[in-house]
């Protein structure tokens, strides 16, 4: 092929030339890249203070009384923005429960302890549920299933499958490969994991009615149900 002279070697051919992009393209383009991540950002921020007046309200009013425009005005939002995150109010509780103790869940269904004793997995339990239940808003949450469950047997179920399943789940297999172990015989702890938590129960329950006539030690009752339930099986041994 023949060479071209160096004049037109050096000059670029029109077609190859790309046009720059003005500096104010640029900038709209880096505009339109962020604009979703600004949006879902603030979604998610809308998305949490709903739930957080959510549980504020159902605290003070009860599930049946709060309404959706109280919500809305705690949360600082117009009632319709509600319902761009939830269909109603039920489903409203349930991202409540998903949020507020799904965490908590999901650290015990993840936390290894194949190798713990059965006491230490116990005790370790009554202290969580003890500041993380008991010690926070999420006693609310709790509370409201106690008190309205049996009239609103949807909420009962929510909480049911999103939190006791998966807990009894948990506590029943420590308690299998205690068994397993050798560590305790029997199945009494197997069928009824309810002991463990009972004392608890009992604490939320004392603490509504009872606790500004006389307050109760929560963590220290759940160590004495403990201390009962390893004794009663220690007797059984021997």
């Amino acid at each position: 092929m023949p060479k071209l002279p160096a004049r037109e070697r050096a000059t670029p051919r029109a077609t190859s030339a790309r046009p720059q992009p003005a500096a104010g393209s640029r900038g709209k383009r880096a505009a339109v890249r962020t604009a979703p991540k600004s949006r879902n950002a603030k979604s998610a921020a809308t998305h949490a203070a709903i739930i957080d007046a959510a549980l504020d309200e159902f605290a003070a009013r009860g599930f049946a009384a709060t309404r959706l425009d109280d919500v809305a005005r705690r949360a600082g939002v117009a009632k319709g923005t509600i319902y761009v995150h939830f269909r109603d109010k039920e489903t409203l509780f349930e991202e409540l429960v998903r949020t507020a103790l799904g965490p908590l869940l999901r650290g015990l269904e993840e936390t290894p302890v194949a190798d713990v004793p059965l006491r230490a997995f116990v005790e370790g339990l009554a202290d969580h549920f003890v500041k993380e239940i008991l010690g926070t808003r999420r006693k609310h949450i709790v509370r409201l299933i106690v008190t309205e469950g049996a009239r609103f047997p949807s909420l009962a179920q929510i909480y049911y499958r999103e939190v006791i399943k998966r807990a009894m789940v948990v506590v029943r297999g420590a308690v299998e490969r205690a068994i397993a172990r050798g560590e305790i015989e029997g199945d009494t702890l197997q069928r009824f994991p309810q002991l463990f938590v009972a004392p608890g129960i009992l604490a939320l329950v004392w603490d509504m009615l009872f606790a500004r006539f006389e307050p109760l030690d929560a963590g220290a009752l759940m160590r004495a149900q403990v201390d009962l339930v390893f004794a009663a099986i220690g007797k059984r041994r021997k």
